[in-house]
Formats: structure tokens, sequence, C-alpha cells
């Protein structure tokens, strides 16, 4: 599958909104890195699936309370309120996103470096109850 101009910006956009949000975090949640990553993060998510799909997908009666925490947290952000925006919208993102958490899990154990370490015996059942990966019996 091959990806248009906009939705190869929209990877950028979304990755330096997650690399801006991940910094705000690292400098004592810094404000302005946090809402950066934020508005970043939408653009891309926009640019990426377009912006009918993002708003049926930010409304969707399961997906409801996820959007509202999402969006009260960046709201209290941008108020300078900015530890408690922080983990209102981190409640947001897992129930937003909390589906796709296997999936990427998936793939950072593909990654060469990454990978073995959340493929070991000891952390890959951590990582798998965190994730909410279901492994199958064998």
């Amino acid at each position: 599958m091959w990806l248009s101009e906009s939705q190869k910006f929209g990877v950028a956009f979304t990755f330096g909104g997650v690399l801006f949000f991940i910094f705000g975090i690292f400098t004592f949640f810094d404000r302005a890195l946090l809402a950066l990553g934020n508005i970043l993060f939408l653009i891309g998510v926009v640019l990426i699936i377009g912006s009918q799909k993002t708003l049926i997908f930010f409304s969707r009666p399961t997906k409801r309370r996820g959007s509202i925490l999402f969006l009260l947290g960046i709201f209290l952000i941008l108020i300078k309120w900015t530890f408690i925006g922080f983990l209102v919208e981190s409640l947001g993102i897992v129930g937003l996103f909390g589906d796709f958490f296997g999936i990427i899990v998936q793939f950072l154990r593909s990654l060469p470096i990454i990978g073995p370490i959340l493929s070991h015996p000891a952390v890959a059942p951590i990582v798998d109850k965190i994730a909410g990966v279901r492994v199958l019996p064998v």
C-alpha cells in the first residue's frame, strides 16, 4: 500500500507530535512542548485518515469518553494545569487508542534491538499484560 503525499506528511506530523510530547514529559511537563505535540499529533491524524474519518473516529459511542478526556487534557495543558492535564489526556489516549497497543507491541517485537528485549521470557508476559495482548495457549 502506497501513501499519498498528504498521508506522508501526516505520518511526519504524527511522529513529530509524539516526539514533542515525549520531550515535554522529559522537560518536566513543559507546557509549550506538550501543547505543540498535541497539535502536531492531531494534524497528523487528520492528514493520515482524513477529516471525515477523524471526526467519525473521535465521535464513536465507544470512544466518546476517551475523546472527552483527551480534549479536556489538552485544554488543561493550555490553561497551565500541565500535570493534571497530562494525566487526564493520558487516560483519554488509553481510551482512544488502547485497541492499538497490542499491534504496536507486535511491531516493536519485529525491530532489531527492541524486539529481543520485548520477547525475552522475563519481560514478555509483563508487556503483554500491560498492552492487552492475548496469548493463545500452545
